[in-house]
């Protein structure tokens, strides 16, 4: 088997920190709370679970002399005493141009099971461009349908909401633009949706030639509130690492609500 060099390379790098090691000491809702760890906002730890591996968790605040942990995950098998070990660095996906085409969930991992090969580890949450940087949004962007174009133009780097009730075709809206847009890659984000929903969406949505050019992120209703409140950062950052290859890239994300749901979640367990 052909292993990626790049990847070698990494994983090397990561056994090579020096960490610290703490310990679970109370499970509450969603929250693990370990001592003995000093590690910082944002910073990912390891939880050993025994027989089930480990799992990941993100620092979200701070107790005392507890750390507040958010796991990257099911709690299941977590357990008082076990070992918590701060990896010192924070959450970080891989991209690459093979995830064009692919399924991702929250957490940026396939969810075909499938491996990544190749590309390079990228953090999420990075700082934004220098706004003096930032190129100013002369250019059109076609969307494909007529009335947007004709009457609503849009611009490249441009942000748009889509705001209405319930079962009026806010969806739908979003599949004609991602099927009539001249983007060279689409970067669509699904957050709190039923999961039936998602297959609907690749297949009545986007479509068989949608999908070709389509990077999809999908955090479902049944997944936990890291999941849904972190999709859109990993869609946020894949996006920008094809536009930092010099590629058009046309990001939607579904919805904001929800995401906005699950960061009061978070904030309300962790006081």
């Amino acid at each position: 088997m052909k292993l990626d060099f790049e990847h070698c390379v990494a994983e090397l790098r990561e056994a090579s920190r020096p960490f610290f090691r703490g310990r679970v000491d109370l499970v509450s809702g969603v929250i693990v709370e370990a001592v003995g760890v000093p590690a910082a906002m944002g910073e990912v730890c390891r939880i050993d679970r025994g027989a089930l591996g480990p799992i990941e968790a993100e620092v979200i605040g701070f107790r005392g002399s507890s750390t507040l942990l958010m796991p990257h995950g099911d709690l299941t098998g977590i357990a008082p005493r076990q070992a918590v070990v701060a990896l010192r660095r924070s959450f970080q996906v891989r991209v690459s141009p093979g995830l064009v085409g692919r399924v991702l969930d929250g957490f940026g991992r396939p969810l075909d099971r499938t491996a990544l090969l190749g590309g390079s580890m990228r953090e999420v949450r990075g700082e934004a461009p220098d706004p003096l940087s930032r190129v100013p949004i002369r250019e059109v962007l076609q969307t494909g349908v007529r009335a947007i174009d004709g009457l609503n133009t849009i611009g490249r780097g441009q942000r748009v909401g889509i705001f209405a009730g319930s079962g009026v075709g806010k969806s739908s809206l979003l599949g004609q633009v991602t099927r009539g847009t001249n983007a060279d890659v689409i970067v669509a984000c699904l957050v709190g949706e039923r999961g039936r929903e998602v297959q609907d969406f690749l297949t009545d949505v986007l479509g068989e030639e949608g999908r070709k050019r389509s990077v999809l992120v999908v955090a479902t209703s049944d997944r936990s509130p890291i999941e849904r409140y972190l999709a859109p950062f990993v869609a946020v950052t894949i996006a920008e690492a094809f536009r930092d290859e010099g590629q058009e890239v046309l990001l939607v994300m579904d919805s904001i609500t929800r995401f906005a749901a699950a960061a009061r979640e978070i904030g309300l367990a962790a006081g």
